[in-house]
């Protein structure tokens, strides 16, 4: 408990905290939207729509209301929670993987502490990392699905283990598994075949362990392929929305995050699969049965083939159905390669064990100095990720950023009914730092490019009123650099129909409106006609 709740404060320290940025923008503006109703008069779809298949929002929400402590105190708890939840399921799987051994203290410590230092970590080219930097359904969903590889080893463990350790194994794995699809369905139902797979692949019996296995990748691969033959078609509306999310298809991806793929994957095949390799000293036929046992049984190479399977398994499928030229993308829109985000924590443990067994041992020096080198490569990377905000945006600090300082303004002194409108791509703009206008500003906008895009791929049913959206913001602020002051009407004419009261352009841009608000990136200014 010591070490995991110090590894908690370690890994927030390194991976930041941004509860307004990238997806926690997302999702925060969809639980400010339950606890007051009245926000986002206009384009509520798009914020309402991560809470459609969730009970992240109303879980929040009802804490906010049980606690009286404010939206801000609330986030940055549960954000902690969720941190300290991830590494104490890590804890327990370590525990599970590396009990009994010499060195084996040293090397759960390891396990445990190279994921605090790598929690930030890119999963591959998915956007996705080993955990966010801020609060979404997605970090309770990852403690989940470590918690449901725990309960899945203990469920099938034979050695020595009584009903009372398998009956407990499996309702903590049906209770994660819940869990995770109460909060995220998508990463539920990976960590549902990558827990049976766990299950088969710790079989006694050898067939089981093949035919079972080999069952469970067929029927994946089966199901995507009737996915895609009974998919509905897609209007070419909807298929330039689906196009602009390039990290659904691999084949889009670039040579490294294709490394990213199969780096974790060669790694682990050799420890899931080294067994055969040193077992020579049970190499006489009285001790097969012992030998086959030891290679079914260990839970460290029971996971290591786990997930060398489910990742090679997603990496076909999405090789074979998610590509930008089929006929549909339903497939693509299920983000196969998700399965990654379950096959990184197995290899960051496995890696961490080693360093510690080997490396680290009981020497303190050693321990602080591979925390400051590996903790400070991911410290700079996340740094480098926000470079215009605060490392830790903390509730009581005022943020640094100045489009959140802009934010913070506009929720201050417009009206809650306005409707804004922002450059299409304006998450992407210089010193933006992906600061979500909505969850900060608490006010509605016209759908963007980028993260609203994200939502439509997602529910096709906006995908009209995202096109509208985000042609109409298309270049705002770029159309505005004459100084004969003609576009400004242009832009007007092509927003009032829209219901737009507002823009937020970037400050270089030159303009004939009333901007109340100005900084060093933007300017805040009356959608009216020009003086």
């Amino acid at each position: 408990m010591t070490l995991v709740s110090a590894l908690t404060l370690l890994a927030v320290a390194i991976d930041g905290y941004h509860p307004y940025a990238e997806d926690g923008g997302l999702y925060l503006a969809g639980v400010k939207r339950l606890l007051h109703p009245a926000l986002y008069a206009h384009s509520a779809a798009f914020v309402l729509e991560p809470t459609r298949m969730s009970l992240f929002a109303p879980a929040v929400a009802a804490v906010v209301r049980a606690s009286h402590v404010g939206l801000p105190v609330v986030l940055l708890v549960l954000h902690l929670a969720s941190v300290w939840a991830t590494l104490f399921a890590a804890w327990m799987l370590a525990a599970r993987c590396w009990a009994g051994r010499d060195g084996g203290r040293e090397a759960r410590a390891g396990a445990v502490t190279l994921l605090a230092c790598w929690l930030g970590l890119p999963v591959a080219g998915t956007a996705l990392y080993v955990m966010d930097p801020y609060l979404t359904a997605r970090s309770f969903a990852a403690p989940a699905l470590l918690l449901a590889m725990v309960g899945a080893l203990d469920a099938t463990e034979r050695s020595g283990a009584n009903s009372a350790v398998r009956r407990r194994g499996f309702l903590v794995w049906a209770g994660s598994i819940a869990v995770a699809g109460a909060m995220h369905p998508l990463t539920a139902m990976y960590a549902l075949g990558a827990t049976l797979m766990l299950a088969c692949l710790r079989a006694h019996r050898r067939s089981l362990r093949v035919w079972g296995t080999a069952a469970l990748c067929g029927a994946a691969i089966v199901t995507a392929a009737c996915a895609q033959i009974l998919a509905m078609p897609e209007s070419a509306e909807y298929v330039r929305v689906a196009l602009t999310r390039t990290y659904w298809f691999p084949a889009e991806w670039r040579w490294y995050e294709l490394v990213g793929l199969a780096a974790p994957l060669a790694i682990l095949s050799v420890v899931g699969w080294r067994s055969e390799a040193r077992s020579h000293i049970l190499e006489s036929r009285p001790f097969d049965k012992l030998r086959a046992s030891y290679a079914a049984h260990a839970p460290i190479r029971a996971l290591a083939r786990m997930a060398v399977v489910a990742g090679a398994t997603a990496w076909m499928v999405a090789t074979l159905f998610a590509r930008a030229g089929a006929a549909t993308h339903l497939v693509a829109r299920m983000q196969p390669l998700r399965v990654f985000q379950i096959v990184y924590p197995v290899m960051v443990l496995v890696l961490g064990a080693k360093l510690g067994e080997v490396v680290l041992k009981r020497s303190a020096w050693r321990w602080g100095a591979a925390v400051l080198i590996l903790g400070g490569v991911m410290l700079g990377a996340a740094q480098a990720a926000f470079p215009d905000s605060r490392h830790l945006e903390l509730p009581w600090i005022a943020p640094r950023n100045p489009w959140a300082q802009a934010f913070l303004w506009i929720r201050g002194n417009t009206a809650k009914d306005a409707l804004f409108a922002l450059d299409a791509d304006y998450i992407h703009a210089p010193g933006e730092d992906a600061q979500s206008f909505r969850a900060m500003a608490e006010r509605s906008a016209l759908p963007d490019y980028s993260k609203d895009g994200g939502e439509a791929s997602i529910a096709p049913d906006l995908t009209e009123a995202w096109a509208e959206g985000q042609a109409a913001q298309q270049g705002l602020s770029a159309a505005v650099t004459s100084t004969t002051g003609t576009t400004d009407a242009e832009r007007i004419a092509s927003l009032q129909p829209l219901g737009v009261t507002w823009v937020v352009l970037d400050a270089r841009a030159a303009t004939n409106l009333d901007c109340p608000y100005r900084n060093r990136a933007v300017e805040v200014c009356r959608q009216q006609r020009s003086r």
